[in-house]
């Protein structure tokens, strides 16, 4: 779980606790941005596709790698982009720092090979640019693929079930619209994947309302809020969940 840090918005003077959404790093780690607190929110009136990245170093494995930038809504319609603490400049090796070719790197030496049982780490996740409501279900189908779903079929547009993506075990919905998921569209979700058996997972483009939020929590339905760089991020802790077990 990534640091809780206090977030007052510039327009509306709302005072938001914000927890930056945690990814898998390749190593298998969970892995979130590092706020930097105290610094002020930044108003996005216009987005880059720079903009919507920052860089960060794994704790565990090293690794520096380019993740979403952490943003929040805000209940008057302002989005704000969180500042992220800069990744340090690496100290410069030390006379007795081994180098060369055969020094190992940091993390697991390289002459130790995982154990034969071990579940390859999941690579980096590469989101699609959302331009219309057909690619938000295409860029979730993406990210539940990336979690290790198959077989992932998409349905006609705006199908009268709601259902919009399809797997073994799996029933997904897709909201583009701009308003927030309500709870009929969590409990009608969950109800589909209680009558196939399957996990309900819910992607909304505009997040969820506190009932939705609260029902998807008790009946454990993984809930995710997409920007348009097309990253999902978990709205509650069964996504966080599913992001950890994969399918």
């Amino acid at each position: 779980m990534g640091e809780n840090v206090p977030v007052r918005c510039p327009a509306c003077r709302r005072q938001h606790n914000f927890t930056p959404p945690v990814f898998p790093c390749a190593c298998g780690e969970p892995l979130a941005p590092p706020l930097l607190r105290g610094a002020a929110p930044e108003r996005i009136t216009h987005r880059t596709w720079t903009d919507a990245w920052v860089t960060v170093r794994c704790g565990s494995c090293g690794r520096q790698d380019q993740w979403p930038q952490p943003e929040l809504g805000c209940a008057c319609g302002v989005v704000l982009r969180i500042p992220v603490r800069p990744v340090p400049r690496p100290a410069p090796p030390s006379a007795t720092s081994p180098a060369g070719p055969g020094a190992a790197p940091a993390g697991r030496p390289s002459h130790i090979p995982l154990p034969p049982t071990a579940t390859p780490p999941r690579p980096t996740f590469r989101p699609m640019t959302i331009r219309t409501a057909r690619d938000a279900v295409t860029a979730a189908a993406l990210y539940l693929k990336w979690l290790g779903f198959r077989d992932i079929m998409q349905s006609p547009e705006r199908p009268a079930s709601g259902i919009d993506l399809r797997a073994p075990g799996l029933v997904a919905q897709v909201d583009p619209t701009t308003r927030p998921a309500g709870l009929r569209d969590v409990e009608c979700l969950w109800l589909h994947g209680l009558s196939a058996s399957a996990v309900s997972v819910f992607f909304s483009l505009a997040g969820y309302d506190d009932d939705a939020r609260a029902r998807a929590d008790a009946l454990d339905v993984p809930l995710f809020v997409m920007d348009l760089t097309g990253t999902p991020q978990p709205a509650n802790r069964p996504a966080d969940e599913l992001i950890t077990t994969g399918a």
